[in-house]
């Protein structure tokens, strides 16, 4: 776990409201991402979450509320909120054209930055990818893909990384290697915002969780104090400690029917 300094939020999102005609997706969302820290919002499929990174990244507006990125304020600052963040979406937006080597560069060309070639030799490196560097993108595996995608999102150091379900499609191995990843961009300082339908992942690498149903926030703290809100079951002799699908189980309940997100 990453160690968070008592430090103005990197998120700071109050009473976010977001409707599609007559579905409201957000009710009334509240949350602080601290600086340098891996904040995973969990929930179901539809309950909100790709709705919130959209926000946050300036690719939608929101019906009521605020919401500040950096300091930027998402609506009014829209700019300096792009030209700090880095947002990687569900899928992995390479160009299968070129090779992972092109992609690379040509991001950092179009971000203007000197000696692209440096920049994208640097980050196959970190990225574990620099034997793969001069072969087409369509050959990779999908692991490889969502390793490049996100590389290519961090050329200008963004300050605040946006993961939406970077995991979804992977296998085990490709997924522990993502894991890695996220752990070492917060190592680095980077602000992780991390969505996930996947328990395991946010028990894992996440500082804080917050549990959104029904677009709402209805858990939020660390994964300790988020257990306690399930009393552990107990057996003859041996307590059971919750597990993170206990209490998310729990407090939403089994109705994991799907809103749009």
């Amino acid at each position: 776990m990453t160690t968070i300094v008592d430090r103005p939020p990197a998120i700071h999102v109050k009473d976010l409201e977001k409707s599609y005609k007559d579905l409201q997706v957000l009710r009334g969302v509240d949350f602080d991402v601290a600086p340098g820290a891996i904040f995973a919002l969990l929930g179901s499929n539809g309950a909100g979450k790709t709705t919130i990174v959209r926000i946050l990244s300036t690719l939608l507006r929101a019906d009521a509320g605020t919401a500040t990125v950096n300091g930027f304020d998402v609506a009014a600052q829209p700019t300096d909120v792009r030209e700090s963040i880095s947002l990687t979406g569900q899928f992995a937006a390479v160009d299968e054209i070129l090779t992972g080597r092109e992609n690379l560069v040509l991001v950092a060309r179009l971000r203007h930055l000197p000696n692209p070639g440096a920049v994208a030799d640097d980050l196959l490196t970190r990225f574990d990818l620099t034997g793969a560097a001069a072969r087409r993108v369509s050959g990779y595996s999908g692991g490889m893909r969502r390793r490049l995608d996100i590389a290519m999102s961090l050329i200008g150091t963004p300050r605040v990384v946006f993961l939406d379900e970077p995991t979804t499609g992977l296998d085990p191995q490709a997924r522990n290697d993502m894991w890695q990843i996220v752990r070492d961009l917060a190592d680095d300082g980077t602000t992780v915002l991390l969505t996930t339908q996947y328990l395991e992942e946010a028990e894992k690498l996440a500082d804080r969780i917050a549990i959104l149903h029904e677009g709402r926030i209805i858990a939020n703290g660390t994964l300790a104090e988020i257990k306690q809100l399930v009393p552990p079951a107990e057996v003859t002799y041996v307590e059971k400690q919750a597990s993170l699908e206990d209490v998310f189980l729990a407090i939403v309940g089994t109705d994991t029917t799907k809103e749009q997100s």
